[in-house]
């Protein structure tokens, strides 16, 4: 009789099965983001089957250096800070990240990025799953 070895999986094998999953309902979906240690830190929060929101710490950015673009089934969230004049600035400390960063997410099928908004610091991208009437659950009525 063979014997089967078995292997753990580590943060890094989930990571590869997918980054993110936004729409999709896994058992891996919170345990991915507690192990993505990507910057900067986000939350993928599910209001109902049809209402997401993602919310990324964008502080120290302002409106104008973030941008939020969907191509096909990936969401792109850039920041780029403009160069700041820190010839001026002495850190006596620096707790605050300050770098660029580019996260991406994988949409599901039929999820819709509706808006974005920063607000206290947060960036507020709003999701929506739109599934056709055509594809809807009715009902027959039995004659």
């Amino acid at each position: 009789m063979a014997t089967m070895q078995l292997k753990a999986v580590t943060p890094a094998d989930l990571a590869q099965i997918s980054r993110a999953l936004v729409g999709f309902d896994t058992i891996f979906n919170q345990r991915l983001q507690q192990m993505n240690g990507n910057y900067p830190p986000h939350n993928i929060v599910k209001y109902s089957d049809k209402e997401y929101t993602i919310e990324v710490a964008v502080a120290g950015f302002k409106k104008e250096e973030i941008t939020v673009e969907v191509d096909q089934d990936q969401l792109i969230v850039k920041g780029i800070q403009a160069e700041s004049d820190t010839s001026t600035k002495e850190y006596l400390h620096r707790g605050l990240a300050s770098r660029d960063f580019e996260q991406t997410w994988t949409l599901a099928e039929y999820m819709e990025v509706k808006d974005a908004e920063v607000k206290d610091g947060m960036l507020i991208v709003s999701i929506e799953r739109i599934v056709p009437d055509a594809l809807q659950p009715r009902q027959i009525v039995i004659k």
